[in-house]
């Protein structure tokens, strides 16, 4: 009979080389797996999101598709693919694993080498394990039902390592998963990002300031599957370029979770001053913000977006009251989406700190919104004092002064598109 190892010896024991073992990433589907007739648009478009993620690193990858689960590995190394997936809106859970063969034997010898590795990386070898097996036989031929594998694996890691079961708090859960191509066995269970593929929902264009609000809303767009381009309103030229720094780096960090989006910068310091000289007055923020809504309804049409998106958070600054909101939706000619309308201001920050945009944020600029902003914001703008305000400025031509003068950053390449025109423009 063989020895009882001592309590202790996984955490302490070096892991035997996986020769025979492939190493891989199991995501779990997330809101996809209830499309019903339309799943497998949805499936297919969330692996051309997981395929562009994975062209983004370094050596050859493979991907493999399962029912509601994909798998997921190559040369790139576990930590680098598991970081990569994670990103990719769609996928409830990641779980890093090894691919071995579907023998009791096989499984048994690895799941005591996953224990080891999994206590290692936990505790780096110290304390007392606590584990526990679940087992998930998707391949009805194998001869042992979930609950007897789940069992007779348990069993052999407990003689082997001398850890512990404790099945309603393990320190350790190891996931059997037996299919037809081999079995699976994971240690870990990490969050994904949840939500529908990127894209399955049509395009919006987001619009992006330099704040935590913008930037969470936008992503809060992507998990309901809008693929969004951005743009950025700056004060220039009253204003320096901080706040463009700003935007730039903030679209970088959103394309983390979609395909590369474009940034367009439209400068707005010239039509504040217009609107000021025309009389705002009190009325000052809400008509920039009209101008904005009008100017990306415009850009957002010829891009193909179906929406816009912003960050307002009901009652969080004095312009945005219902009945302020109302007055710019009035002049949008797109949907203007709210992802972020009943949030506290300390839920968007640890949101924006969650998704990495938080230290972007918190950096000085000069926002454009505050330009020539009256001392008195008016909570209640009416639409008919607003149109009496514009109707002494020619809109629409203002509208295409700013479209013609809107130019494109692409975040990731650090680069303007040289020449690039907006569909319908001729640029020298």
């Amino acid at each position: 009979m063989p020895r009882r190892a001592p309590a202790g010896a996984a955490a302490h024991a070096s892991p035997a080389p996986d020769a025979d073992a492939v190493e891989c990433v199991l995501l779990k589907h997330g809101e996809v797996f209830l499309r019903g007739r339309n799943r497998a648009r949805f499936e297919e478009l969330l692996h051309d999101n997981l395929r562009h993620a994975l062209r983004r690193l370094p050596g050859a990858t493979w991907v493999e598709k399962g029912r509601s689960v994909t798998m997921v590995g190559g040369e790139p190394g576990l930590d680098t693919l598991v970081e990569s997936v994670r990103r990719v809106i769609g996928f409830n859970l990641v779980q890093p694993a090894v691919r071995v063969g579907s023998t009791l034997e096989t499984i048994g010898d690895h799941a005591v080498r996953a224990l080891r590795r999994a206590w290692q990386e936990r505790s780096g070898g110290r304390g007392r394990i606590s584990f526990a097996v679940r087992a998930k036989r998707r391949d009805k031929s194998f001869p042992l039902t979930s609950s007897a594998l789940a069992a007779a694996i348990g069993e052999r890691v407990c003689r082997q390592t001398g850890a512990r079961v404790d099945l309603s708090s393990p320190d350790v859960q190891l996931t059997v998963e037996v299919d037809r191509k081999g079995s699976y066995l994971s240690w870990t269970r990490l969050r994904g990002q949840g939500g529908l593929p990127v894209g399955s929902s049509g395009r919006a264009l987001a619009l992006l300031s330099g704040g935590y609000d913008s930037p969470v809303a936008a992503y809060r767009a992507m998990r309901r599957g809008l693929a969004c381009d951005y743009v950025h309103f700056t004060g220039a030229p009253y204003t320096d370029a901080a706040s463009v720094y700003k935007a730039y780096a903030l679209a970088r960090e959103l394309n983390r979770f979609q395909p590369g989006r474009t940034l367009w910068v439209v400068p707005l310091g010239k039509a504040q001053k217009q609107l000021a000289v025309a009389g705002a007055g009190r009325f000052q923020v809400v008509a920039q913000r009209r101008l904005m809504a009008r100017t990306a309804s415009a850009l957002g049409q010829r891009l193909g977006a179906d929406a816009l998106v912003t960050g307002d958070s009901l009652g969080q600054v004095a312009s945005q009251t219902v009945a302020n909101l109302a007055a710019v939706d009035e002049a949008a000619s797109l949907p203007l989406l709210r992802p972020l309308l009943g949030w506290e201001k300390q839920e968007i920050i640890d949101e924006a700190r969650t998704l990495g945009t938080a230290d972007v944020s918190v950096l000085p600029d000069e926002d454009c919104c505050s330009l020539l902003a009256p001392r008195q914001v008016t909570t209640s703008a009416r639409v008919t004092d607003l149109r009496r305000v514009e109707r002494r400025l020619e809109l629409d031509e203002l509208v295409g002064e700013l479209l013609a003068g809107a130019w494109p950053l692409e975040p990731g390449t650090g680069c303007a598109v040289p020449g690039t025109a907006l569909p319908g423009q001729t640029r020298a």
